[in-house]
């Protein structure tokens, strides 16, 4: 049997009512990632898409949404009852599908690929009906005892409620993870019955009806037994949280990334970061985040879905979501990039500035106190502390577009729709609203009026008063 031809099951139908939340289990986020996402990926190891199917049941519409990019099937069970129930609804679908078929759960993001791996080819080189995955737990009060014979082999599951003083003291426990043979697994799993206290059909019969029937079920015994956490609780999905990141701070740092502390660090799975490239203390990245080479990430920095080229500095305490900076830039301290803004090579973003759907040029600079909206900057320009873009009339959003070398003095106002040439000068507290021609100085402002002697003629005026 070749053990590429493998179709995998996730079961994500259940409510999840430990959780106590009106979300569904599996969409609940850890890593950056629902727990149902994490499954899925790990599955793509001995699986391809048109090959795993998930089944869906609470909250199927928002659970299908979400994994629907990943161009995976789906069935839906239609009343929760049990396990057995919802690796049945599959029946139909894949009952003429040949090779092995793999179970997993919605619920377990630790779970690895180079697991699986080793699961689905023991499997397939053991000739057994089935091989399910235990580990051994000092306290395993809660979990099914795995029974074995003295070749190794499974001979049952016993669940805690049902087992013996002595059963129970068994440590080995059922991570409820397996590897069927497919055409063996659709024969025999209608007879699967409810279990007498739930009414529910439990896969976990499913080692004893093989094994009655003359077939070997195998084990496969994994020494670290946070892999089959199944989140439950809050609790469990900190914990889920935390290992995941630490492993995505390990993966980094043995491929040449520096994290100072990487305790406080929180990285998302799917981050990319360059070699050399330096995160200080409490930077969060996040998203789909792309980092280059030979960046530096300040201390508090948080990056959402951000792209940086090579040696770009973003300093301490700066909000880059859904943008792009390229080469040699520098941005930060204290500043936002946000909606498709882009800041070009070598340029300089600095403390308190915003920008928003706003690129700017190569060299181009905006140190202080700035909004710059809906606007394109050319390259060279400098834009004074305290400029903004007026770029939002009441109803619609207008553009502003500077071009290269431009002066725009302290404390202007552009009012968009407005375009600025380059070579060009404006004064600084103008309020620019008409079109500034390349070469041109712009002055937008009230003449200021001296009046000497005011201020003693205005005492002398109160005085009088006075008396």
């Amino acid at each position: 049997m070749s053990p590429m031809n493998t179709t995998v099951v996730i079961l994500a139908a259940g409510l999840g009512t430990r959780m106590r939340s009106k979300r569904a289990k599996v969409l609940h986020r850890a890593g950056g990632l629902t727990l149902v996402e994490h499954v899925v990926s790990a599955a793509a190891a001995v699986a391809p898409a048109d090959r795993t199917i998930a089944v869906t049941g609470h909250q199927a519409d928002e659970v299908e949404a979400v994994l629907e990019p990943q161009g995976i099937g789906f069935v839906r069970q239609v009343g929760q009852k049990g396990t057995g129930h919802a690796l049945a609804a599959c029946k139909e679908r894949l009952e003429n599908q040949d090779g092995l078929l793999m179970v997993l759960y919605g619920d377990t993001p630790l779970l690895s690929p180079v697991t699986l791996r080793k699961l689905r080819d023991l499997q397939s080189a053991s000739g057994a009906a089935a091989t399910l995955i235990t580990t051994t737990l000092q306290d395993p009060s809660g979990y099914g005892r795995v029974l074995l014979n003295s070749k190794g082999d499974v001979t049952a599951i016993v669940e805690e409620k049902a087992a013996t003083p002595e059963q129970k003291s068994i440590q080995v426990i059922n991570s409820g993870i397996y590897c069927f043979q497919a055409p063996l697994l659709w024969r025999h799993i209608v007879e699967l019955t409810p279990n007498s206290a739930s009414g529910e059909l439990y896969l976990t019969d499913m080692a004893e009806i093989l094994t009655r029937h003359g077939h070997r079920v195998g084990a496969l015994h994994i020494d670290d037994p946070d892999e089959l956490l199944g989140i439950n609780t809050r609790i469990e999905l900190a914990d889920a949280d935390r290992v995941l990141r630490e492993r995505k701070c390990r993966e980094l740092m043995l491929a040449g990334v520096t994290i100072e502390r990487p305790e406080t660090v929180t990285i998302d799975t799917h981050v990319r970061v360059g070699v050399d490239t330096v995160v200080e203390p409490f930077a969060r990245l996040l998203g789909m985040t792309e980092i280059g080479e030979e960046c530096r990430v300040g201390a508090g920095a948080i990056l959402e879905s951000a792209v940086l080229e090579d040696r770009v500095v973003v300093a301490p305490y700066t909000l880059v979501a859904n943008s792009r900076i390229d080469t040699g830039a520098q941005v930060g301290p204290f500043a936002r990039l946000r909606m498709e803004a882009h800041v070009g090579p070598d340029a300089r973003v600095g403390n308190f500035v915003e920008l928003k759907k706003a690129k700017l040029g190569k060299g181009a600079k905006s140190q202080h106190l700035t909004y710059l909206g809906d606007a394109e900057i050319g390259a060279g320009s400098n834009i004074g502390a305290g400029t903004i873009t007026c770029n939002y009339d009441g109803e619609k959003k207008h553009r502003t577009t500077i071009g290269e070398r431009a002066f725009i003095g302290s404390n202007s106002t552009l009012v968009a729709p407005v375009e600025i040439g380059p070579d060009t000068y404006v004064g600084a507290g103008s309020v620019i609203t008409d079109a500034v021609p390349s070469g041109a100085l712009a002055l937008g402002r009230g003449r200021q009026v001296v009046k000497p002697g005011w201020v003693k003629s205005r005492k002398n005026k109160a005085a009088n008063k006075s008396e």
